[in-house]
């Protein structure tokens, strides 16, 4: 089976840009490879996307980002990392599990300190970031999480984001399948409506990339 953030350029193409692009730490490497002994490990983020978001960050000089889908913490340690030392990361997810294994490695990369992890449903969260005075605050937010959450999702972070600030949310293309107009799983028809809503959204200038699963990268106007 063609791995999820492959099928679009193939394996061999996929393996040479990671040689070129990703520039891993040792303790981001070790955390890739625990996790690609999950069951859930598709979950993960590839090394060159996490090199995509840490270009995308410094280029922002983000200073205060959200996370929505933690699993086990790699986009959220490259977010981490790419922070300024007094840089903050508001980190959103439900498994005490998953999110067990990211905080030892926050730790010991020595991150923890710019990261706040709220377990919980995420929408509660977001909710109540915006109750708490957060709108309009936040540089940078990633949405990797529940995809018929997505329109949900996307609305409050679009509150939570500042003008000029950025939203990455990932799988929009959904391993090819929003393209079949016979796919009916709820998950593909969430992100197809939210891709045709998104590109009519005059609140925002957005681009949706062949890259990965699928990047939409939305600038809130």
């Amino acid at each position: 089976m063609i791995a999820r953030d492959t099928y679009l350029i193939g394996e061999e193409v996929a393996n040479y840009v990671r040689g070129v692009s990703a520039q891993e730490t040792d303790c981001l490497r070790r955390l890739r490879e625990e996790t690609a002994r999950l069951p859930e490990a598709e979950m993960q983020i590839s090394p060159d996307q996490g090199q995509f978001f840490r270009v995308l960050l410094k280029s922002i000089q983000a200073k205060k980002t959200l996370e929505i889908g933690v699993f086990t913490g790699y986009s959220g340690l490259v977010t981490a990392m790419a922070l300024p030392a007094d840089g903050q990361l508001i980190a959103c997810d439900i498994s005490e599990e998953f999110t067990a294994i990211a905080r030892r490695y926050w730790k010991e990369a020595g991150v923890a300190n710019k990261i706040d992890l709220r377990l919980g449903p995420a929408i509660q969260t977001l909710e109540r970031l915006l109750a708490e005075g957060h709108a309009g605050t936040f540089d940078f937010a990633f949405i990797d999480a529940a995809k018929t959450e997505y329109d949900r999702y996307y609305e409050l972070t679009l509150k939570l984001v500042r003008t000029g600030g950025l939203i990455a949310l990932d799988n929009m293309l959904w391993r090819g399948h929003v393209v079949d107009p016979g796919n009916k799983e709820a998950g593909v028809r969430s992100i197809r409506e939210l891709n045709e809503k998104i590109h009519s959204d005059r609140r925002v200038i957005a681009a949706l990339l062949p890259v990965f699963d699928g990047v939409s990268l939305v600038y809130k106007i």
